[in-house]
């Protein structure tokens, strides 16, 4: 432990602490800008200054470890007197059009403002070079407004290792950018948003789909159909100061009724749909791989009831419902793409889903048709956009809102979300198991994958114990269970003792290591699951700032709470999706099945 004072406060902190957390651990708060914990620490703001006896100039707290007999002072005249020249400083050379900008009311300069009581700007003269970059589907950066704190740059190279964003040139004409100042749209960027979600200012921030979606809204000859994510009904409520992780999914529900959309449904339907499509693919592949390697032969597969494959397939099977992690690994790994999984995301299974058996149903011409999806992620706005995505020229979803637009539409329609009585989603495609909901953490994917393949094969529930499933929860980078077969059912037998070793990973740090051990040829992994943002979907690009590890705990605790409350825990139990095999895809990976939920993916250059 350390020794120092603080304030006139004597403190007691852990070695290598630094003098803002010691600060903040101890009541203390000193205003900071660019500093965002566990995520960047570079002084590059100078904000957060403090004065340190024995020392000549002003220490930057957030990069500076405290030693034993500190003497820190963070209130005095001349630290007070920096702080405000440095923010007058920046101010001017932003743009004074807060009353208009995407991020009134939820800036943090203007909060640092008031915090440190700025209430004029006495220095004008030249400004930076001003751009605005709507290249991408996903994204746009407007320069005029980036402070260049660098958090974004930290996020994309260290947190998420794609590391397309760098400081470009100096002086005035400094910018963060792509390599070779290339827009975002044609670097490899993968649309993950998360250089967003840690932007203090609106110098980055999602493509705007509020205007196209009211304008359908509003249009009369268009039937507006909107779903809504998982991981949006633990999140949405922090747009409305409820707690983080308090499970908002009724009055959701209402709130879109409410907003004018004619049909509400639940993206959870299309995770169950998934789950049947994948876990089928998975079984598919195993079975095959067993048949290649010779151990089973051609009758031991008829039995099982499942399609003869003319080659050998890819194993591990990798998840595919991230299209930021889609992308990725389109650059990165190309020639690894046969281990991703066919199956669409589920919000572009039901997209597609709707526009054909739901049209029929209501007997609405597919064209009339306008389906609105609420993700937590950015890149779904890329993926709607994907020619892959398309069926009958029609493509399978036409908007994307994240949760913080949703939060926006909800205001401006003048709704009060927190006293909203409890709605529901419309049925057949709005029930859903609990094994759906879990899909907005890491890990549910591949939970809930379990509890249908492991029964298909055994006829019998998975025993969590002997999968030791608690590995599969939690934050961890990387995280793998194993589990050996027992008993399976006479069509299975085979697999009688087989071990399968499963893993799990969110962020694409993790997805570069897992993807690493593909190429190598030494993965031990029969299924792995990939989420392109760290957490998972609870804590995607669109979702409220700022996620923490507290609040990415709090918002996973509320999916697995959602869980635990359904009376349905399985998605081959959801009786609806019984019913639109039954009577519209006939069966798991079959015709109408592959043309609707199944897609390809594209070779593309690592740079």
């Amino acid at each position: 432990m350390i020794n120092l004072t603080i304030n006139g406060k004597a403190l007691a902190v852990p070695d290598g602490t630094t003098i803002l957390e010691a600060a903040k651990d101890n009541g203390i708060n000193i205003p900071h800008l660019c500093y965002l914990k566990d995520v960047h620490q570079s002084g590059a703001c100078r904000m957060c200054v403090v004065e340190v006896e024995g020392m000549k100039n002003l220490q930057a707290s957030c990069i500076s470890q405290a030693k034993e007999g500190m003497v820190i002072h963070t209130n005095t005249g001349r630290v007070r007197n920096a702080r405000k020249v440095l923010f007058e400083l920046l101010m001017s050379d932003h743009p004074k059009d807060c009353l208009i900008c995407s991020r009134n009311n939820h800036c943090e300069i203007q909060d640092l403002g008031e915090q440190i009581q700025v209430q004029n700007s006495r220095f004008e003269g030249s400004k930076s070079k001003s751009s605005l970059d709507n290249s991408s589907w996903a994204i746009e950066k407007d320069d005029s407004k980036c402070i260049l704190c660098k958090r974004c740059v930290t996020v994309c190279n260290e947190i998420q290792g794609v590391g397309i964003l760098n400081t470009q040139n100096r002086g005035f004409e400094a910018t963060v950018a792509g390599g070779l100042d290339l827009p975002l749209g044609e670097t490899v960027c993968t649309n993950c948003g998360q250089c967003v979600t840690v932007c203090p200012t609106g110098a980055l921030k999602e493509r705007d789909a509020i205007t196209p979606v009211w304008d359908a809204i509003m249009d009369p000859k268009k039937v507006v159909v909107v779903q809504t994510a998982p991981a949006v009904r633990v999140a949405l409520g922090e747009e409305f100061d409820m707690e983080p992780g308090s499970n908002v999914t009724g009055k959701m529900a209402k709130a879109l009724e409410e907003l004018g959309f004619d049909h509400v449904f639940d993206t959870n339907f299309a995770a169950d749909l998934t789950i049947i499509e994948e876990g089928t693919e998975l079984l598919v592949r195993l079975v095959n791989h067993l048949f290649h390697q010779g151990a089973i032969d051609e009758e031991a597969v008829k039995k099982t009831g499942l399609p003869l494959l003319a080659e050998p397939p890819a194993l591990p099977m990798i998840t595919s419902c991230s299209p930021g992690w889609i992308k990725y690994a389109e650059h990165a790994f190309p020639q690894q793409l046969e281990h991703l999984s066919t199956c669409k995301s589920p919000h572009m299974m039901l997209g597609a889903l709707i526009k054909t058996y739901y049209a029929s149903v209501i007997k609405v011409r597919p064209e009339d048709l306008y389906v609105v999806s609420i993700m937590p992620c950015t890149a779904k706005k890329y993926e709607i956009k994907r020619p892959e995505m398309v069926n009958d020229d029609l493509p399978n979803v036409d908007a994307v809102l994240t949760t913080r637009e949703l939060g926006k539409m909800i205001k401006d329609a003048g709704i009060d979300f927190v006293a909203l009585e409890e709605g529901e989603f419309e049925n057949p495609l709005g029930l859903s198991s609990g094994a759906a909901d879990i899909f907005g953490v890491t890990g549910g994917v591949m939970e809930a994958a379990l509890r249908t393949v492991y029964e298909l094969v055994t006829g019998r529930e998975i025993p969590f114990e002997k999968l030791r499933v608690e590995p599969m929860k939690g934050l961890d980078r990387i995280k793998v269970a194993s589990l050996t077969i027992e008993d399976p059912l006479e069509a299975f037998e085979f697999l009688q003792g087989v071990p399968v070793s499963i893993a799990s990973t969110s962020g694409l740090v993790g997805a570069t290591m897992l993807l690493d051990e593909i190429q190598q040829g030494t993965s031990p992994h029969l299924f792995i699951e990939v989420m392109g943002c760290p957490g998972g979907c609870i804590s995607g690009g669109g979702q409220p700032r700022m996620t923490t590890d507290e609040i990415r705990q709090k918002r996973m605790e509320g999916l697995y709470r959602e869980d635990e409350k359904k009376v349905l825990r399985k998605s081959h139990e959801n009786p609806f999706i019984e019913q639109i095999y039954s009577n519209f895809l006939e069966k798991p990976l079959g015709h109408r099945s592959h043309e609707l939920l199944h897609t390809n993916y594209t070779m593309r250059n690592k740079t």
